[in-house]
Parts: structure tokens; sequence; C-alpha cells
């Protein structure tokens, strides 16, 4: 489209016609909005998806101490005697059964028994126990609340009824215009491997619930351990573990965002518009009426053509002056009429020039041409 021409048809049509036009102007709009946008938040999955391999190493690797079990049990039934079981039995001689003196050979009839076993129950396991269980609480909850939805939407409709009549001279204008215009937004949000919302949600249950296979986590569901609960203790493994520091960050995400809902903007109205937006198509109408205005086969009087003539001259000066006092604000009246005159003589001494520069040329192709004619004549 030449929007150029749409400038050419209203800069070049009669200030006094489009004043015409526009002074008797009576015009309605009626507005029509029905807007429903629904923001679903999916920073928490964004944040989940991230983390659920951090907490994968760590249950791969758990942290771990020995447990010591002390038992006193019967000689036959000990797999293994140690210093501790020496120890314990000098000072608990009434466990001595018998005593060789030639040899020196003592029988006791109990014996210290110590097993040693790794433990899972630390402190920064029950706290990946305890943050594996709040995911779990974290989804369901974000389910209850339908904040699961496949996508975010937008409905967006707009209705425009624009009726307007004017009167130009003996020249009666009527317009009746409906604009309608609509938005309905519900495509799925899908991730650059084509997984809508709900795909990926299911993808995470199943992550976690491959964590939750781990001998770590079902060591400690087996003890029924309590709970890890805020604030987090910042033990050294929690500060100076990477994969630590992540299960932190989601820890708290999900502490701070536990009622996190949808963002929900409605608006539904009717009414009738007096204001910019009924300007905008007023100018519109004025538009619409110079382009009929074009199919008047009616010769331009000299009387118009003064008239556009001078309605252009005034805007060029206006043009010019603006700019001019936008450099120099400080110009007296004397000082813009010396520049104006310096400019008129010089650009009417180059039109003279370029005329007499364009007779020189003429004049030498035809003496050109006359002697070629005269030539071929003899």
């Amino acid at each position: 489209m030449d929007r150029l021409k749409i400038l050419d048809l209203y800069n070049n049509s009669s200030d006094k016609t489009k004043e015409k036009f526009a002074s008797k102007v009576d015009s309605t709009l009626e507005v029509k909005l029905d807007y429903d946008k629904v923001d679903c938040d999916y920073e928490w999955l964004d944040i989940m998806e991230d983390t659920i391999r951090y907490l994968d190493n760590i249950l791969r690797n758990p942290n771990r101490f020995i447990v010591n079990e002390e038992e006193v049990i019967k000689i036959e039934l000990a797999r293994r005697v140690t210093v501790e079981s020496i120890k314990h039995l000098s000072r608990n001689t009434n466990l001595i059964q018998d005593y060789d003196k030639e040899t020196g050979d003592v029988k006791p009839s109990k014996i210290l028994n110590i097993n040693k076993e790794e433990s899972f129950n630390t402190y920064e396991n029950r706290f990946i126990y305890s943050l594996i269980q709040n995911m779990k609480s974290f989804i369901a909850r974000k389910k209850s609340m339908n904040q699961t939805t496949d996508s975010s939407t937008l409905k967006d409709n707009k209705l425009l009824n624009y009726s307007a009549k004017t009167k130009v001279g003996e020249e009666e204008v009527n317009i009746s215009m409906q604009l309608d215009s609509k938005i309905n937004n519900n495509n799925p949000i899908k991730d650059e491997s084509g997984l809508s919302i709900n795909d990926r949600i299911e993808k995470l249950e199943l992550q976690i619930a491959d964590l939750t296979n781990s001998d770590v986590y079902k060591n400690l569901a087996k003890l029924h351990v309590a709970l890890v609960t805020s604030p987090i203790k910042k033990t050294n493994v929690i500060l100076k573990n990477v994969n630590f520091q992540y299960a932190v960050k989601l820890w708290n995400y999900m502490q701070e965002n536990i009622d996190g809902k949808n963002k929900r903007i409605q608006d539904n109205r009717t009414y009738k518009d007096t204001g910019e937006l009924k300007n905008y198509i007023d100018e519109s109408f004025l538009l619409n009426y110079l382009a009929m205005d074009t199919l008047n086969k009616k010769t331009t009087t000299e009387e118009e053509k003064k008239e556009i003539k001078e309605e252009a001259s005034q805007r060029i000066v206006s043009t010019m002056l603006d700019q001019m006092l936008t450099i120099d604000e400080n110009l007296t009246e004397d000082e813009l009429k010396n520049i104006v005159i310096k400019q008129y003589e010089v650009i009417k001494y180059k039109n003279i020039t370029n005329i007499k520069s364009l007779y020189n040329i003429f004049n030498k192709q035809i003496d050109k041409y006359l002697n070629k004619f005269n030539n071929l004549k003899i």
C-alpha cells in the first residue's frame, strides 16, 4: 500500500472543505470488549526439572556414617574378637568361665561383639528425603488447584459499531461501519522437545518415582525418620556441595510459593466512546469521504486552484519559519526578512541560469543538426 497517496489525498484537499466536513459531523461509536487472559505460572516446573538431576547425584553418592552396635553374646556365637572385646572382658571378669594357670589361656563364657553398619540416617539425607516428599505434595496441590492446565489462554474480542453523518455544502454524507476483531488462543504450550505441560509433569513424576526407589530413600522411609523443617541447617556438606545448593534453592522456592495461583485478567463491557478512539474514527470518515470525492469528474475552477495553491504555500512557509525559529529563536523580523530576500535572489538567479544553460544546449543541438542536413544535401 502506498501510504503517500493517502497523505497526498488529505494534504491536497481544501482546508475549507475539511473544516466544513468536521464542523458538522454527528457520530456515535459503540465499543464492545470481551477480554479474558489466563497466565499460567510454570516456573515451579522449570525449577524442578532443573533440580531433579542434582537430587539423583546426591542419592547415588549419599552421605553416610558408621554405626557400632555393641552386644554381649555367648562365646560360640562370636564371629570376630576385637581389641574392644578383650578390653571389655578385662573389665568384666565375671564373664570368664575358665582360666588355665599353666598356659595362661582364658575361656570366657560370653564376650562383647561389635557390629559395624553403615547408616544413611544423616541430617543431609533426611533433608533430601523431606524435599522429595515436599515435591510430591507441591505437585498434588497444583493439580487440585487446576494449575496444571496444558496452556495459558487468551480471548480478546473487540467489536466497533460506528455511524455518522455530516453535510458539506448541499451534499449530505452518511456512513455506517462495523469492525470486528477476534483472538482465541488456546494452543498448548510445548517445549523444544515438543512436550506439552501435562507431558512434562508426567515425566517429572516418573523421575521422582525413580528417586523414591533408591536405597537411601527406602531405608529412611523404613526407619520412619522425622521430616526436616525450615530453617535448613547450614552444614558443611549443604553449604559446599553444588548438588545440595540446587536442592536448597528448590526448597526455598516451594516454601515461598506454596499458594501461587494463576493470573487472570478479565474485561467484559459495552460502552459509548467519546474520546481519542472516536476522534480517530471520525478522521477515517473524512478520509473515506475524500476518497469518494475523487469520483467527481468536475474540473477544478481557477478560484479553487488559487485556494489550494495559497494553502500549500502557507503550509510550506509555516514549516520553514518553524524550522528557522527552532534554530535561532532570537531572530528579529528584519533579520528574517533579509534571510528570505537573499535566499529568494539566489534561487531566482539559479533558475534563470538553468534556463539560459538549457537554451544554449538546445541551440547547439539544433545547429549541429542543420549542419548535418546541409552536408547531406550537398
